[in-house]
């Protein structure tokens, strides 16, 4: 057995098929992925990586494995894919998986290549379990696949305690410990035991606080945007392919960023932190449908017709649009008199949350501190929002968007 001092949860325990997973490449790559990409450029304490995290993870599926009742090879496959659950990550984490996507098909949970083959196959085999078992927990298929794949997973148990704490924030702290003791499988679905709609609604509420404090944070959102662009500046003008991208860690992607004539300037601007501001931040209510719903190719096109109408080259214009509002957890599954509900059925709290998060979204438009000015007006008429006429206004108006120099 390995014990492991983890800054969130103290002494984790480690044997058998974990504690062998966790030498293998795969895994320790997983040491070069920051688990919150660009978020350290807003909070610079936020360099935890996502191998700590795959041990927080392990360490409460372990957990919830004793308190379920699960043992022998059926709990070893879930301890296996607790750990292996993020090595298909791309670099920076979640910043530059759509771009990756977009080219392979593949999202971060495709991990059978990885799984099935070479070292960590070996180990999966060592202890008699099916190397394509795990990946299909990793999928999400399967019932005890909830547990690292689903609506009341321990993934987001470990990450939102994990990136509160790293960050500094208030915002992320929840009773784990109640939430893994209080789990149970009612007809082949994961819920929450009797009594626990507030245990339910705590989960929901520090995602909610979490989001416009960290995960959503124009800072975060506008180096993620860059790195984005940068990004698929390499894939296109360089022989580096998404399949090579899909396996490189945070200082390869970086360097190669900063040596490739394409994107220098998104590389350099990244590493000195000389980012893009605010051109634009607007509401959803004041953005067309059309917008809402563009597709990768539509949102490039609409940010090459505003550069052309600021006159400004169409690298100094991103255009951000979120996806819409969703809120996945809402759906879990709590326990009410012998009665298995809805949690968004049964909690008040749980829409009011809804209704915030479609409140805090936003529209940004990013651009140069010199440019701004010149693409926030283009924008406006480009991308027919509806502002009374309102360009610049206080970043704090409710119903408005703002032209920005003076926030970061």
């Amino acid at each position: 057995m390995t014990t492991i001092k983890d800054s969130v949860h103290d002494h984790i325990e480690v044997e058998g098929v974990a504690a062998d997973l966790l030498d293998t490449p795969p895994v320790q790559r997983l040491r070069r992925i920051k688990q919150l990409g660009t978020v350290a450029l807003v909070y610079p304490s936020a360099n935890h990586t996502r191998f700590e995290h795959s041990l927080g993870v392990f360490h409460l599926a372990d957990r919830a494995l004793d308190h379920l009742g699960i043992a022998g090879q059926r709990a070893d496959r879930v301890r296996a894919a607790a750990v292996l659950h993020d090595v298909g990550h791309s670099p920076y984490s979640h910043n530059v998986e759509g771009v990756v996507a977009r080219r392979t098909g593949k999202e971060h949970d495709d991990v059978d290549e990885l799984v099935t083959e070479g070292r960590v196959a070996a180990v999966l085999d060592d202890h008699d379990i099916d190397p394509e078992e795990v990946a299909a927990l990793i999928r999400g298929d399967g019932e005890l696949a909830q547990l690292v794949a689903g609506e009341l997973d321990v993934d987001r148990m470990d990450y939102l305690v994990r990136d509160a704490h790293h960050t500094g924030v208030p915002y992320g702290t929840i009773d784990h410990g109640r939430l893994v003791r209080e789990l149970t499988f009612i007809d082949g679905d994961l819920v929450l035991d009797e009594g626990n709609v507030q245990t339910a609604e705590s989960l929901l509420l520090a995602r909610a606080l979490m989001n416009p404090t960290v995960y959503s944070h124009h800072v975060a959102r506008i180096s993620k945007s860059m790195l984005r662009r940068g990004t698929e500046a390499l894939l296109n003008t360089t022989e580096i392919d998404a399949e090579q991208l899909r396996r490189m860690d945070d200082h390869e992607l970086s360097v190669a960023l900063r040596t490739h004539d394409a994107s220098r300037e998104f590389g350099r601007r990244l590493a000195e932190r000389d980012l893009y501001k605010r051109a634009v931040w607007a509401e959803m209510g004041d953005v067309s449908d059309a917008l809402l719903d563009a597709d990768h190719d539509e949102i490039r096109e609409f940010e090459r017709e505003v550069a052309e109408d600021a006159g400004v080259d169409s690298d100094a214009v991103i255009l951000d649009v979120p996806g819409k509002p969703s809120m996945r957890e809402s759906t879990t599954g709590v326990l009410v008199g012998g009665e298995v509900r809805r949690l968004d059925e049964q909690s008040t709290l749980v829409r009011a949350l809804q209704v915030a998060q479609r409140e805090q979204w936003r529209l940004g438009v990013y651009a140069p501190e010199p440019h701004l000015e010149a693409v926030g007006h283009a924008a406006e008429r480009v991308l027919g929002l509806e502002t009374d006429g309102a360009l610049i206004s206080d970043v704090n108006t409710p119903g408005r968007y703002a032209s920005l120099t003076e926030f970061e």
